[in-house]
C-alpha cells in the first residue's frame, strides 16, 4: 500500500512542478494558487516576485464549511472560489494566473475556477 501511495504523490510533484515552470505570478498579474485535501479546499494569491500572499480564502473558514455537503464539497469549493473573487477585487485585482496544484480540473478545482469567474476574476 505504501508504494501505491508514494507513487500517487511523486506524479502529483512531478505535475507541480511541470505547472509551475510555466505559470508564475507577479504583483499585476498574481498566482491563483488551488491546494486540495480529503476534507478541505484553499486558497491562495500569490505573488511570486514578492513572496508574498496577497489574499486567501479556505473552508476552514466558517462560512464556506457550513455549505451543503460538508467543507470538502463541490458547493464548499464554490463558497471559497467567490470569496477569493470578492477578496481579490477588494485588493484591486482583477486578473490571475490559476495554477490548479497537480490536480485535474475537475470536480471541486473546477467548481472553485468557475465561481471565483463568476465573482469577477479573469483568468
Amino acid at each position: 500500500m505504501a508504494t501505491r501511495t508514494a507513487g500517487r504523490q511523486a506524479a502529483r510533484s512531478r505535475r507541480q512542478r511541470r505547472v509551475r515552470k510555466k505559470v508564475i505570478g507577479t504583483t499585476e498579474r498574481p498566482r491563483l494558487a488551488v491546494f486540495r485535501s480529503n476534507k478541505h479546499t484553499s486558497v491562495q494569491l500569490v505573488d511570486d516576485s514578492k513572496g508574498h500572499t496577497l489574499a486567501a480564502a479556505s473552508t476552514y473558514e466558517s462560512a464556506a464549511a457550513l455549505s451543503d455537503g460538508g467543507s470538502g464539497s463541490v458547493a464548499a469549493a464554490q463558497v471559497v472560489g467567490r470569496l477569493i473573487g470578492e477578496r481579490a477585487t477588494a485588493a484591486g485585482i482583477d486578473t490571475v494566473v490559476f495554477d490548479r496544484g497537480g490536480n485535474r480540473y475537475h470536480g471541486r478545482v473546477a467548481a472553485l475556477a468557475e465561481a471565483a469567474r463568476e465573482a469577477g476574476l479573469k483568468f
